[in-house]
């Protein structure tokens, strides 16, 4: 267990600063609630991520040697997203790091979590107190899944809230179509997995689509929002955080 008050490096990613504050600001607000100090991480940018999927690793090397730099003085890391905590933790080993850069990153990647993945493993809470009325679907981000493993955390940690009915739509596994810079260039094959997504998860009668990545979210917020449909999007954090009233 991690003793109480002890200093969290919050790693707060490009989309979550940029259009999602609200999910930071939950896990700052959780990580209170349990007994610790979290602290923001100075200067710290984008990881990298986009420049890496779109097929351009060697622009993303400086980023990652200053990167790693950052976060190695943190005795413990976690980030509201799957998808860019799996970068570090897992793409940076594809990189040609300098030899500091590969230390650094092999003893950062033992430290850093993903949100629900660090309370429930690292903090032992597996029931949050509270309740929050709805009906809410669950959709398992390809990152967070499989690159990180992260399935039963959200999955115990929402099921555990009163009043609130988590579903698991069909296909609840199966990509959302986002894939970061994916939906760009491929707008029309990005939209029609989304909608096979968004179906899946009308059919269940959900209210609120949850998952542990704003960027998914995102995209099938898009989609909603276009085609009139009556859901809305909520991160896995923020339910948590309201279920607790904090």
């Amino acid at each position: 267990m991690i003793p109480d008050g002890t200093k969290i490096g919050l790693f707060i990613p490009c989309f979550t600063e940029q259009l999602f504050p609200e999910t930071g600001m939950a896990l700052a607000k959780l990580l209170r609630h349990f007994g610790l100090k979290p602290v923001n991480i100075p200067h710290q940018t984008c990881c990298g991520q986009p420049a890496f999927n779109s097929g351009y690793p060697d622009q993303v090397v400086p980023l990652a040697e200053r990167f790693l730099r950052l976060l190695e003085p943190y005795e413990w890391i976690v980030a509201p997203s799957g998808s860019c905590v799996s970068m570090v933790k897992v793409f940076y080993g594809d990189l040609e790091l300098s030899s500091r850069g590969r230390e650094r990153w092999e003893s950062v990647r033992n430290r850093i979590f993903e949100g629900t993945q660090f309370i429930y493993h690292q903090l032992g809470i597996e029931e949050i107190e509270g309740s929050y009325p709805g009906r809410v679907a669950l959709h398992e981000s390809c990152h967070a899944l499989r690159e990180l493993g992260v399935e039963e955390e959200p999955k115990k940690l929402l099921g555990s809230i009163k009043d609130l009915e988590l579903i698991i739509p069909p296909g609840s596994q199966e990509c959302c179509g986002f894939g970061g810079t994916f939906s760009v260039k491929f707008p029309e094959l990005s939209s029609a997995i989304g909608l096979q997504k968004l179906s899946n998860i009308q059919s269940t009668e959900a209210q609120i689509i949850t998952a542990v990545d704003d960027s998914c979210l995102m995209h099938l917020e898009g989609l909603i929002k276009k085609r009139g449909m009556g859901l809305r999007t909520m991160h896995v954090l923020r339910i948590m955080e309201g279920a607790l009233g904090i």
